[in-house]
């Protein structure tokens, strides 16, 4: 047996975070969840914030786990959602609790920057980022319009992965992944645009010094050492980026495929060698992301499994009732195969939605969204959590369809697989709709690819690992990924994806 190496993750999501143990022996890696935990929204004063001061305490409970078992952790590694961020002030102490992207002042912000400060294509060819409300440059745009306070005394800003790995360490540093979602990177300079920094009234000394995935930041703090019984522990900058994180752990052979990451989000892309930023990735509004080993994700985002958990929940709080194994059950005691399961029994392609329609971003119901959109294009309306769940799973499958084939266009090399990585991973039926859509071999697996990522970055950092396909090597052999192949009617999915392009206005 080889002697055993330990790596401290933390994955933090919009819902839930988790701290993870990650084991590294005999060229398999071992995951052990040491704590989970809420990230909760917290409303006040019209604005919707994260607890940043929350979110450390939950890393320190679950560094002193570690110290209690008087473990040696080789390092700590960071992964967060996206775009958002942390004002620093000059004292060195954080200015406010960093609103969340959800928060109502976004929804405005990307029309109102781009009507009168920046037009629209000059910010995508300096950052070849997809458009979305809330990235960091339309928050901080309509930050500075409310005269937000702490915005206007920071000395640093430091997106959220860096402002917890500065928690710890004291180090002010900005991670490339997690900078690029921002809206303000320039993938060609490989650096923060001082153009649109500036647009926003800012400065390039107001964010951390540039870093790449596997660069050690700091060490924990003599505070930090002394509340968790550790030493002096580096704290590597992993991918920031959770879906970075998550696109390093893609468990493949070589570098002829594409991903999906599925979850609330699903993210279909391809790594690149370049940012592909052009007039017909600007017209499909695609996103080059920062990856590992000077790569880009060029992606797409697409509203994914968002669509069927709030109408989970939604029929849950009505006390909806399904048909399972012959007995009438209430929805909350039916499990996501049984439900999932359910939709299979409906009759394929009978009510399509685009879903990534506005009307599907955050409706009162998703439900009755859903429904209004089928009525609005002449479809039959979905009634029951079946065919609602069946709407929803075909629709997704077709619109993966439409943006795999816009990801061949743009590909230099062959997509000869495509793997599914993530919780979406797990539901069979999707899984199987998107090998018959795509026509292509499906790898579903690994399921929690974010931590793995963060993870096996820290052992490459370490120099544990060579490189990123001897990451993949690794990952490969210790996870199980389960095969799909097209198996449906060719012809009955051409017809589903016209019918798609007619109802959705696509060409």
């Amino acid at each position: 047996m080889e002697n055993k190496k330990y790596y401290f993750a933390v994955d933090l999501g919009a819902t839930s975070g988790r701290t993870i143990l990650g084991t590294l022996a005999d060229g398999k890696l071992e995951q052990e969840e040491l704590t989970r935990f809420p990230n909760n929204l917290i409303e006040t004063g019209g604005h919707f914030y994260w607890d940043i001061y929350a979110l450390y305490l939950e890393m320190i409970k679950g560094l002193q786990v570690v110290g209690r078992r008087g473990l040696e952790i080789n390092s700590i590694g960071i992964d967060t959602w996206g775009v958002d961020f942390v004002f620093i002030g000059e004292d060195d102490a954080i200015l406010r609790n960093p609103m969340a992207y959800r928060d109502p002042h976004t929804f405005a912000a990307m029309d109102d920057y781009l009507e009168n400060v920046q037009d629209r294509k000059t910010v995508y060819d300096i950052t070849g980022i997809q458009f979305m409300n809330f990235n960091s440059l339309f928050q901080l745009h309509a930050m500075r319009k409310a005269g937000n306070a702490a915005m206007q005394h920071c000395k640093k800003v430091l997106f959220v992965p860096d402002a917890l790995s500065w928690m710890l360490t004291g180090e002010a540093v900005c991670e490339y992944t997690i900078a690029s979602t921002s809206q303000m990177l320039d993938p060609r300079t490989g650096d923060l645009s001082e153009q649109l920094i500036e647009s926003v009234g800012l400065k390039r000394s107001h964010f951390g010094r540039m870093v790449q995935p596997g660069t050690k930041i700091g060490v924990l703090t003599e505070e930090v050492q002394k509340m968790t019984g550790l030493g002096a522990v580096p704290v590597i900058a992993v991918a920031g980026h959770d879906t970075g994180a998550a696109v390093a752990a893609v468990p493949a052979k070589d570098a002829q495929f594409a991903y999906l990451s599925s979850g609330t989000w699903s993210l279909m892309g391809i790594e690149t060698k370049e940012a592909i930023i052009n007039e017909r990735s600007y017209e499909l509004n695609f996103t080059n992301e920062g990856g590992i080993e000077g790569t880009t994700r060029f992606l797409k985002n697409i509203c994914g499994m968002w669509l069927y958990e709030r109408c989970r929940k939604e029929w849950i709080s009505r006390g909806e009732r399904l048909e399972v194994r012959g007995e009438s059950m209430p929805l909350s005691e039916v499990s996501h195969p049984e439900l999932q399961g359910s939709a299979m029994q409906v009759e394929a392609f009978r009510s399509i939605i685009n879903p990534d329609d506005k009307a599907f971003a955050n409706p009162p119901s998703m439900i009755e969204a859903i429904q209004t959109y089928c009525r609005q294009t002449g479809q039959a309306v979905p009634e029951t959590p079946a065919e609602i769940c069946r709407c929803i799973f075909d629709s997704l499958a077709l619109r993966y369809r439409q943006v795999f084939q816009w990801l061949k266009e743009f590909a230099d090399f062959d997509l000869k697989v495509l793997h599914v990585i993530g919780g979406g991973s797990l539901n069979k039926y999707l899984t199987q709709f998107t090998a018959d859509a795509c026509g292509v071999e499906v790898l579903a697996g690994p399921q929690e690819c974010t931590a793995i990522g963060n993870i096996m970055l820290q052992a490459k950092a370490s120099g544990d690992v060579a490189d990123v396909w001897a990451m993949r090597a690794i990952i490969a052999n210790s996870v199980e990924m389960v095969p799909y192949h097209p198996s449906g009617d060719k012809a009955a999915w051409a017809a589903a994806y016209k019918k798609y392009l007619t109802i959705t206005n696509q060409k």
